[in-house]
């Protein structure tokens, strides 16, 4: 029965409905289930998903009264939340003064590209060494944050020397964090390079996909190349040159 409810009151928290999840919480306790960390997870997140931050603090808050110990995912859908509603500064306070599980790595991730978002170069970087010291190991996706919130926020020479940290750190780096260095080098003006690394990819066994083509072209043309411009869109199938139309316009 417990699992019924449980499954009912998650999918009325995620559409929205959390009155009438709480509802069900209620008509479950008067058939003494009570409740534990999933429906309240699911509350949390309800209210996260809403922007109803207070109110999912006092459902956390309401946990603890009641003996059931918040778990990794409660704290992860809280801080989660405050960065989504750009309350980063909530956010850390939550991940810092709590007692509980440490925060796993999606929740760095979470922390780290919110501070990105938000121009908090330095907090991400501070993150970032926090992490190692905290026991864990960075994954791929925290370092594509890293080194595109480098990138985006004009840090430029930070984001190359972390691109050759991330080549000698034994990560097999797929086409991603090519795509994101010769685009922040586009924008940046540094084409010359940025052309030479795009050239490189195939003697690094990669090859470039439709959206590194339509950054490249971009880059080109802003760069007033429009004829080597011309000459990566010609090697395009007709499909690709659709879709690299459609890239070009938007990143413009």
């Amino acid at each position: 029965m417990f699992v019924t409810y449980a499954i009912l009151i998650d999918a009325l928290c995620k559409e929205g409905m959390i009155s009438k999840a709480a509802d069900t919480i209620d008509m479950m306790r008067k058939q003494g289930i009570e409740s534990n960390v999933v429906t309240y997870d699911a509350l949390v997140n309800g209210h996260c998903l809403q922007n109803e931050m207070d109110k999912a603090r006092s459902v956390l808050q309401l946990m603890i009264e009641k003996g059931c110990a918040p778990n990794m995912v409660t704290y992860s859908t809280m801080i989660n939340g405050y960065c989504k509603g750009k309350r980063l500064d909530e956010a850390m306070e939550h991940e810092i003064s709590r007692k509980g599980p440490f925060p796993n790595i999606v929740t760095y991730n979470t922390l780290m590209q919110s501070m990105f978002q938000l121009g908090r170069v330095s907090t991400a970087c501070e993150l970032f060494r926090k992490i190692f010291a905290s026991g864990q190991v960075p994954n791929l996706v925290t370092c594509l944050i890293l080194l595109d919130g480098l990138f985006k926020t004009g840090n430029l020479k930070e984001a190359l020397k972390f691109f050759q940290a991330m080549q000698n750190s034994g990560f097999e780096l797929d086409i991603v964090p090519y795509t994101i260095l010769i685009d922040g080098l586009c924008k940046a003006g540094h084409i010359e390079v940025a052309k030479e690394l795009f050239h490189q990819l195939s003697d690094n066994g990669l090859k470039p996909n439709v959206y590194k083509y339509g950054v490249m072209i971009n880059g080109l043309c802003k760069e007033g190349l429009p004829d080597e411009a011309y000459r990566l869109f010609a090697c395009l199938g007709a499909w690709e040159i659709m879709t690299v139309r459609l890239i070009v316009a938007v990143i413009m």
